[in-house]
């Protein structure tokens, strides 16, 4: 089985959602057998030195990269408000990297093509123009449901129009696109949901976050208690809201509580105001060399995201290293959780303050909660169940 995965960034290393996402597709994968070629837009926001990559998957594949300037540009917004392209989704062509991706498709004869996200479809017409492989989407959210939830959420009414004029641009292409594939991976069951309310009328399956469990080594020697914590890249503005907005209403009750209480955010891309709220009891860490360690050594998840969509793999990652998560409904979209089981689910401010409020003075809770978080997510995104689920659909689409 030959397959060429497209990608709008280079997924090594696997530090955030997306690449882990890839990251472990292929590996899971090549575990099986596949044989991968990956093709990577390597945008100037996650830059990677190609030279510099040292991991086992990576010498295991046939890869290709093109360099490309994807940041927003005054002029290019202000001249693609008279075009009818979705200005998020077109900076992310370029004509030499169609041509060196219709040169690998020249060169090889692949079975399965699949489409990491929306901001690799501008390609989708090159592919078909040069294969007969068959095409899979892997809709890692849905893209114009975020934009319309950060206009709904944005008060500066210059900006929320312009934001709702994005996600209508976005809306038109995202399900334009939909039935142009052989084949839809959606990443949770309500995106599946969704993708089928705006008429999908190809193959759709829900193939979702898949991690490798031997990565989440728990030691709890190392893990300090009360601590609370936030993990995510503040390039990403539902994060960057969901933090402000806990930092500014909900934080100044939560620090009362015991003078010992402490936390952490972390996460790259990190702005400079977040660092003028670093006080005593408030450390802003900004990037950490590694994720996995820093999660280890803190006690209880903070996800206060008030928008976006999808499935939020830094929880998957809490919820593997037995953490306590406490979050908004919209963060734990997607995940088959039971609340006050495996995840704690606050929405207000004062959900927010009750819920750490019992696990502080009960430690007992949050380290119930943690246990049932492995064992939810061990059994719903195993890397080698969900990879064979994977195999099977190809499979089944090249054997007719």
């Amino acid at each position: 089985m030959k397959t060429l995965i497209l990608s709008n960034r280079v997924p090594f290393p696997p530090n955030s959602g997306y690449p882990i996402v890839v990251y472990n597709t292929i590996k899971g994968l090549l575990k099986l057998g596949v044989e991968i070629t990956l093709f990577s837009i390597n945008t100037n926001k996650h830059r990677v030195d190609v030279d510099d990559i040292y991991d086992p998957v990576f010498e295991q594949i046939n890869f290709h990269s093109f360099d490309l300037d994807t940041e927003v540009n005054l002029w290019g917004a202000f001249f693609n408000i008279f075009s009818n392209e979705s200005y998020n989704v077109s900076r992310f062509y370029d004509d030499d990297a169609a041509k060196l991706l219709e040169s690998i498709l020249h060169e090889n004869e692949f079975d399965v093509i699949q489409f990491e996200g929306l901001f690799v479809v501008p390609y989708l017409e090159v592919v078909k123009n040069n294969s007969k492989a068959k095409l899979i989407y892997r809709a890692h959210n849905i893209v114009f449901d975020v934009w319309e939830r950060l206009a709904h959420s944005e008060r500066f009414t210059p900006r929320r129009r312009y934001l709702q004029f994005l996600a209508r641009r976005l809306k038109v292409y995202e399900t334009e696109q939909i039935n142009r594939f052989h084949q839809i991976f959606a990443i949770s069951e309500p995106d599946r949901q969704s993708i089928l309310h705006f008429g999908c009328e190809t193959c759709l399956d829900v193939i979702p976050v898949a991690l490798d469990f031997e990565k989440y080594i728990i030691d709890p020697a190392k893990t300090s208690f009360p601590t609370l914590f936030h993990l995510g890249a503040m390039d990403w503005r539902p994060n960057k809201e969901g933090l402000e907005w806990f930092i500014d209403e909900i934080w100044p009750d939560i620090e009362k509580l015991n003078s010992e209480l402490r936390f952490y955010i972390a996460g790259k891309s990190m702005q400079q105001h977040f660092y003028d709220y670093d006080s005593d009891n408030l450390v802003v860490e900004g990037e950490v060399f590694d994720a996995i360690e820093f999660i280890n050594s803190k006690a209880i998840m903070i996800v206060p995201l008030l928008s976006g969509s999808g499935m939020r793999v830094k929880i998957i990652e809490g919820m593997a290293m037995k953490k306590c998560v406490i979050a908004t409904t919209y963060a734990a979209e997607g995940l088959n959780y039971e609340n006050g089981k495996d995840i704690l689910i606050a929405d207000t401010p004062d959900e927010f303050y009750r819920c750490i409020l019992q696990c502080i003075t009960h430690p007992n809770r949050w380290r119930e909660i943690g246990e049932n978080a492995r064992k939810t997510v061990e059994r719903d995104h195993n890397l080698a169940t969900i990879s064979q689920r994977t195999l099977n659909v190809y499979q089944r689409l090249v054997n007719g």
